[in-house]
């Protein structure tokens, strides 16, 4: 991946070692260097003596070396991490901006911050003090995800029109049947497709095989059907865009919110993300258990994957309340 004149080299290193070594995806080096390019900036303000409200964007971290980075304490990270949560704002030029990020996006910042200072100090062994090492993350507030229910999949389904509907419906069927990630999508193959199976890449280029059923191997066959017609600039793709390129995230993200709106739902709350998010909801809730939806998502930590138990014993809750025998007066025992 490249970044631009501005990114010094211990930074360059550190990206190359997780690009090429650590294999992970050009988002998250992206994130990476976006992340430290701004706690850099950050430290090179609050050594200039310049106020907290000049614009980041506009000091260059192309002198950050080794010796400037063993000058940064803990007390200048709990000072950065203090900036994210009460001066921090992601538009300074509007007419009201609200000051502080969310604590999942200062968490973000700061596992960011924590690879980079292990780097250093574990695996290059250029340091011998991780002045972050010990620094919590924030407290998140634990919210159960937003999915559609099976009644809603389905009206989502029906409403799939339009020039491109059998790539849209094969398209939103994978979410909803495998639960497979926007990225993963985007980079499946035609190769990638087997009679009722798909290969997948997700995070770490960690492949995994996902299975599907009947109706999405309907909708992937009517849609090969188009797509065999068709030469793309990446001739392995799957899923073509209407420039005869591979389809890409924010074409996904475009068509799944169109589709949206067309089934009368909230898209500015559903997501392809909130599909995945579907798909788990709706194994839990028909009996697949929770160790099977892990390997089905591909999450490296069981933890994630439970959260997909909680909704289920909120909508089994809320079904015994919903029974009128619910709501009858007990009687008084003698």
């Amino acid at each position: 991946m490249h970044y631009n004149s501005d990114c010094p080299s211990i930074l360059r290193d550190f990206l190359a070692y997780h690009e090429t070594i650590k294999g992970q995806s050009p988002k998250t080096m992206s994130e990476y260097y976006l992340d430290l390019r701004m706690f850099f900036r950050f430290m090179k303000l609050m050594r200039n003596g310049m106020p907290i409200h000049s614009r980041l964007d506009e000091i260059s971290i192309r002198d950050i070396d080794l010796d400037f980075i063993r000058t940064i304490s803990t007390s200048d990270i709990f000072e950065f991490l203090s900036y994210l949560a009460n001066d921090r704002t992601e538009d300074p030029d509007a007419a009201v901006p609200s000051y502080g990020i969310s604590p999942a996006a200062r968490a973000r910042k700061l596992s960011a911050i924590k690879s980079f200072y292990k780097y250093l100090t574990v695996r290059t062994k250029q340091l011998t003090v991780n002045p972050v090492a010990d620094i919590e993350y924030p407290k998140l507030r634990k919210s159960l995800p937003k999915y559609l229910t099976f009644e809603q999949s389905a009206a989502l389904l029906n409403a799939v029109s339009g020039p491109n509907e059998k790539r849209d419906y094969a398209i939103l069927l994978l979410f909803l049947n495998c639960g497979i990630r926007r990225s993963e999508l985007v980079g499946l193959n035609r190769s990638d497709v087997y009679e009722d199976r798909i290969r997948v890449v997700g995070k770490g280029n960690k492949e995994r095989i996902v299975y599907f059923g009947a109706s999405c191997r309907q909708a992937i066959d009517a849609y090969l059907v188009e797509r065999n017609k068709k030469i793309l600039s990446d001739n392995r793709a799957l899923f073509g865009s209407r420039d005869n390129h591979r389809i890409s995230a924010s074409a996904v993200h475009r068509l799944v919110k169109k589709h949206m709106l067309a089934a009368g739902l909230d898209a500015s709350q559903f997501s392809a993300h909130k599909l995945r998010h579907t798909a788990a909801t709706l194994m839990v809730s028909s009996g697949v258990d929770v160790k099977t939806v892990q390997e089905v998502l591909g999450h490296e930590n069981l933890n994630t994957t439970q959260i997909y138990t909680h909704i289920e014993s909120t909508e089994l809750k809320i079904a015994a309340e919903a029974n009128p025998i619910s709501k009858l007066d007990s009687p008084k025992r003698e």
